[in-house]
């Protein structure tokens, strides 16, 4: 694991998985970039000390202390006092779908520790169960994450059908 080369195809395989944790933990590009940065910069340094027992625990890795780095960035006094730009002046993901934009939204205005169980299960594939041990929580905290964490996103999405519903009955009886 010490060769440049293995550093590379560590990065190439991880780096996505890192930075979209990151987007999912903490709603902020240039945060999840740090995040990525910081994740590698750790793992150089323990590299000659590390040794992984298979992929999985090699991914596991990588989860884990991005999972550390974003819940660390964002308790640190700079983030506290800082207001992302992201947040001054919202730029719309770009997605190939009006809908697809929509449940982003919708996800991103969940809180992190929703975004991220959410993240781990249905994008990365986790258990439940695996998910707990990524996260140093029990499994009966990941499936109630999960539950709220849907129901909230089930919430949003019929409201947002709602007041699209309510809009075009008003139009109607004024035309």
């Amino acid at each position: 694991m010490n060769t440049e080369t293995s550093v590379e195809e560590l990065f190439k395989r991880y780096s996505d998985m890192v930075y979209r944790i990151a987007i999912s933990y903490g709603n902020n590009a240039s945060m999840a970039e740090d995040v990525v940065q910081e994740v590698f910069v750790r793992f150089l340094k323990k590299a000659p000390h590390l040794t992984f027992e298979n992929e999985q625990h090699e991914k596991a890795w990588f989860i884990r202390v991005a999972v550390n780095c974003c819940k660390s960035m964002l308790t640190c006094a700079w983030m506290k006092r800082i207001r992302p730009l992201e947040e001054a002046e919202p730029v719309p993901a770009p997605f190939c779908r009006e809908e697809e934009g929509e449940l982003y939204q919708i996800l991103a205005s969940l809180p992190a520790k929703y975004r991220i169980v959410l993240y781990l299960r249905y994008y990365e594939e986790y258990s439940v169960k695996e998910i707990a041990g990524l996260l140093h929580v029990t499994a009966n905290t990941v499936s109630l994450r999960l539950l709220r964490a849907k129901k909230r996103m089930k919430q949003e999405i019929l409201q947002k059908k709602e007041e699209e519903y309510n809009g075009t009955e008003i139009i109607q009886r004024h035309v």
